[in-house]
């Protein structure tokens, strides 16, 4: 089992704390595991708190790989994941991801 999977594995315990532990390592990893971050958000439905560290986690990785899961989250209905969205592209800071900002904020998706 990589190292990934066993953090994965760890996210999804009931124990905080290492939840929490597994967070922290791929936060700091987040860059190495962005496809694999992609992934993982869009097999996961059943457990919302999961799917918001997740898009986070995205976010810390800054790659433009993450911009078509940025652009789908501002349509959510979830908060959260509307707010990691919006601060996951000013995190990457490209031209890409300011197009897609201002293109939301014409829409009125952005507040």
């Amino acid at each position: 089992m990589s190292r990934f999977d066993r953090a994965m594995q760890r996210m999804r315990e009931r124990d905080p704390r290492v939840r929490e532990d597994a967070f922290d390592f791929l936060r700091e990893h987040a860059d190495a595991y962005v496809d694999e971050l992609i992934a993982e958000f869009a097999a996961e439905r059943d457990d919302q708190s999961l799917r918001c560290w997740l898009l986070e986690l995205i976010a810390e990785a800054r790659s433009e790989r993450a911009l078509d899961v940025f652009r789908e989250q501002l349509e959510s209905p979830d908060e959260s994941l509307r707010f990691w969205a919006v601060r996951g592209l000013e995190m990457i800071d490209s031209r890409a991801a300011a197009r897609i900002l201002d293109e939301a904020g014409a829409d009125g998706r952005l507040a």
